[in-house]
């Protein structure tokens, strides 16, 4: 682990960690303790047909019809294999394939995003994708490498840990303005790796409505400066608070 030799050169006993929230009000803290980020996996797929000119289809392998036969049937990943009372999700991210309008070419390639807050589901989803990317090749006469890249696990905060940094928050900008039971957030993060090795909690605040909502990765997305000297005061304080407690 990442944090293993990190702890050993700068000795702690708990780790806090924060991250801005497109789609909440400027200045709002937002909690949770227990799970509260998704794990995060990445799946890399390489599909091999048979290339060709567009006008002789029945002498090629299409990996254009492939790779949109998988991304579609990737889709029941979720719907037909996790309970529905579980949050999991499946996106492919990239399909990179052919370049002109002529020529069937000869491989494709995928990119997919894998999230889960259950190891025993997050186990499932990977073996459904593998079995399935390989049945959709296969039944094309195409062939499909998967290389499955475990990724972040699940960020679990620390019950006291949190309920400090709670108290923290709701002394610099008030009850009203402090959400301790906020929604699951699928996105990931790899400070779960902290967590691993030492108790702590990671909060996030609010980057404020309307523009400032766009997520991170939209290229509509605006950082709201006005978070500076509210995630500074906060920071201030909790290790004032800490070191005092």
């Amino acid at each position: 682990m990442i944090a293993d030799g990190l702890f050993e050169r700068f000795p702690c006993d708990a780790v806090f960690g924060m991250h801005n929230h497109p789609g909440v009000e400027i200045g709002t803290f937002l909690f949770r303790r227990g799970p509260f980020m998704a794990a995060s996996d990445k799946v890399y797929v390489h599909i091999d047909g048979v290339g060709g000119h567009a006008a002789r289809p029945h002498l090629c392998v299409d990996p254009v019809v492939v790779a949109a036969s998988i991304t579609m049937a990737l889709q029941t990943i979720v719907s037909r294999n996790v309970d529905p009372s579980q949050p999991a999700v499946v996106t492919v991210g990239a399909l990179q394939v052919g370049e002109t309008h002529n020529v069937i070419p000869s491989f494709a390639k995928m990119q997919l995003s894998v999230r889960s807050f259950n190891d025993e589901i997050r186990s499932v989803m990977e073996r459904r994708i593998r079995e399935l990317i390989q049945s959709q090749a296969e039944s094309f006469g195409a062939k499909a490498s998967v290389d499955y890249v475990h990724g972040p696990d699940v960020v679990v905060n620390t019950i006291e840990e949190t309920d400090f940094a709670i108290a923290v928050a709701r002394e610099l900008v008030g009850d009203e303005h402090v959400n301790t039971h906020a929604d699951l957030v699928m996105a990931s993060e790899d400070f779960s790796f902290m967590l691993q090795q030492r108790p702590g909690t990671y909060l996030r605040l609010g980057n404020g409505t309307g523009k400032r909502g766009c997520s991170v990765h939209n290229p509509l997305y605006d950082f709201n400066d006005e978070n500076l000297p509210i995630g500074a005061a906060f920071w201030a304080r909790l290790v004032e608070r800490y070191l005092a407690h």
